[in-house]
């Protein structure tokens, strides 16, 4: 047998029909027709010298040899789409896919994307919202924005001002609990969004931070930032609120922050792609729009005495 790759077609021809198992379904798939397909996958086994399916009467099944090959030829194929797609989007300076956080999308993108569609009509913005881990080289994302702590290797990384964190609730409620001690007795909202952050930026610390020692151990949880200030902006609770999540709540008078101590956590927001590409006019521009924004509304942290999260002792 020959260390020489054979035909392109049959290979493709192969991969269609493992993953369909089915020689008809894997020749719908390449608009060819079952007889041709069925060609390719033959000649694919001569050059190997052994079969690659076990061919029975209403199906086909996999022989060792074609399990081996399977994987091999699944990822050969998905690294060329993902390379075809990452070369055909370097020539594309009309269209951006930008991926951020659901609770980030909805409560600081979502409301300023207006002003970007109105400054570059000329760009096609698609944005999804999703935690889901992103691999800029294969998925169909030009632009990711992530909150965290860990380092963006072999990426562009911009990282932006740490995020920090005060209790925030409606003005009812503020009138009832006028002081940080009084927080002892309020309905507290939890965020465990953030608890992957070290050390935690919740409750126990913010109560360190205004030299109260206290540990809430009741209280509505919420999985997703944006549902926490939902639930604040509905009179639930009081809620910890990331900066990013409350800036729109708090301007508008909906939420109040009446407490002026923060705690800031060692995670911050990151602009990321990949690297060479943030020099695309698209790439570039929303870039630039994102960061300027941000900017907008720092001098509201102004307001508060900001206390670092890993200042603070856990006794």
């Amino acid at each position: 047998m020959s260390d020489y790759l054979p035909p392109l077609t049959a290979l493709r021809a192969f991969d269609a029909a493992a993953r369909h198992m089915s020689f008809a379904k894997a020749a719908a798939e390449l608009h060819v027709t079952p007889a041709a397909l069925s060609f390719q996958i033959k000649s694919l086994e001569e050059h190997l010298g052994r079969p690659l399916f076990h061919r029975l009467n209403r199906a086909v099944e996999l022989t060792e040899a074609g399990r081996t090959l399977a994987p091999g030829a699944a990822d050969g194929f998905a690294t060329l789409q993902a390379a075809w797609r990452a070369v055909s989007r370097q020539g594309d300076d009309t269209s951006l896919t930008v991926t951020a956080g659901p609770a980030l999308t909805a409560k600081w993108l979502a409301p300023r994307l207006y002003e970007f569609a109105r400054a570059h009509p000329e760009i096609d913005l698609k944005f999804s919202a999703t935690l889901r881990i992103i691999d800029l080289e294969r998925d169909d994302v030009d632009v990711a924005i992530r909150f965290g702590e860990g380092a963006d290797k072999g990426l562009y990384s911009v990282p932006v001002r740490r995020e920090w964190l005060t209790p925030v609730m409606t003005p009812e409620l503020a009138r009832q609990f006028t002081t940080p001690e009084s927080l002892r007795d309020a309905p507290l909202i939890h965020d465990a969004s953030i608890r992957f952050l070290t050390p935690p930026s919740d409750w126990p610390a913010w109560f360190r931070a205004v030299g109260i020692a206290h540990t809430p151990t009741h209280g509505a949880e919420f999985s997703n930032a944006d549902h926490a200030i939902d639930a604040a902006v509905a009179g639930v609770g009081v809620a910890l609120g990331r900066r990013a999540m409350i800036l729109k709540d708090l301007t508008e008078g909906t939420l109040v922050a009446p407490f002026k101590t923060a705690i800031e956590t060692k995670g911050r927001f990151r602009f990321l792609c990949l690297s060479g590409a943030e020099n695309r006019p698209q790439i570039a521009a929303f870039r630039d729009w994102f960061l300027a924004e941000i900017e907008k509304t720092a001098h509201i942290s102004d307001e508060f005495d900001i206390i670092p999260v890993e200042d603070l002792s856990a006794a």
